[in-house]
Parts: structure tokens; C-alpha cells; sequence
């Protein structure tokens, strides 16, 4: 688990438990010979968060301009690529899906997250696209970072 899920599922479990919210975040674990379908499930009866979260974390200050669909998803060896399978589990499972982006800026200056509806993800998946250039995430819902903690507010994960 990266350092960035860790403390996004810590957000959202703190949120839950502060705010009375009955719900759980917690990650799926990653088995070696079978794929996964997301980072990050998170269950509720609350209907804005039931969620399934996809984590991708690019360093910017490395000279990264954009997400990829190609470098940073994964492809089975079937063939399938990760936006179709975690889209087919978001439809099955009936979750709102987000992809969530944390953009790294390098030693001494912060990093940010951004939360991406999956709706976005498979259109742009579907439509041929190469993936996000580094100001589109910018323009995403920013999930802000206090104090080793992502702020969970529920306007950013009720978009979809």
C-alpha cells in the first residue's frame, strides 16, 4: 500500500468517526498472481460513500507531464486494461467510482490530490484519449491536505 492510500483510507475512517457517518474505507489487498480491481473500497449505507477509489501518484517535479493510460494502468494478460476492468466493477458493484490523483512537487513543497469522477476516466478511456495532462488534474476537485491527513468533504465525492 503507498503512502498516499494509507492516508486517504485514515481520512476517510476519521471522517466516518467524527462525524457519526456509519462507514468504513479500507484497501483491498493485493494478491501476487491476481489482479486488482481498485485501490481503495470504501462501504456505507450513506449513498455518497459508497465508493470504490483508484490511487495514482506521478511526481511532477521529475519532469512528469500527464497521467497515462498506458504507463501508469495496468493491462492483464488477457488483455484487459484496468479502466475497463475497475469500470465493470464499479457496474456491478453499483459504487460511484473516483480516480485519485496526488500530484508529488518534490522535496520541501506539498503535494496535492485531486479527485477525478470515473464517469471522466472511461470517457476519456473510451474515446481514444492518451490520458490527463497535469494542469487538467488541476482542475478536478482538490482534496486538501492538513496535517498528514486528506480533508474529506462530501461535495468532492458526490460528483458522479
Amino acid at each position: 500500500m503507498t503512502e498516499f492510500e494509507r492516508e486517504l483510507v485514515k481520512s476517510f475512517n476519521i471522517f466516518f468517526s467524527e462525524n457519526g457517518i456509519k462507514g468504513i474505507a479500507f484497501r483491498l489487498k493485493q494478491h501476487r498472481f491476481t489482479h486488482q480491481y481498485l485501490d481503495i473500497v470504501v462501504d456505507s449505507l450513506h449513498p455518497d460513500y459508497y465508493l470504490g477509489i483508484e490511487c495514482k501518484s506521478i511526481s511532477t517535479d521529475k519532469g512528469a507531464k500527464a497521467l497515462y493510460f498506458t504507463q501508469h494502468f495496468t493491462t492483464d494478460k488477457n488483455g484487459n486494461h484496468q479502466v475497463e476492468r475497475m469500470s465493470d466493477y464499479l457496474r456491478l458493484s453499483g459504487r460511484k467510482g473516483f480516480l485519485a490523483v496526488e500530484l508529488r512537487q518534490g522535496v520541501g513543497r506539498g503535494r496535492n490530490a485531486y479527485a477525478i469522477p470515473w464517469k471522466i476516466i472511461t470517457e476519456r478511456f473510451e474515446e481514444g484519449g492518451n490520458g490527463f495532462k497535469v494542469e487538467e488534474i488541476k482542475e478536478f476537485p482538490l482534496i486538501e491536505r492538513t496535517g498528514g491527513l486528506y480533508r474529506i468533504e462530501t461535495k468532492k465525492w458526490v460528483n458522479e
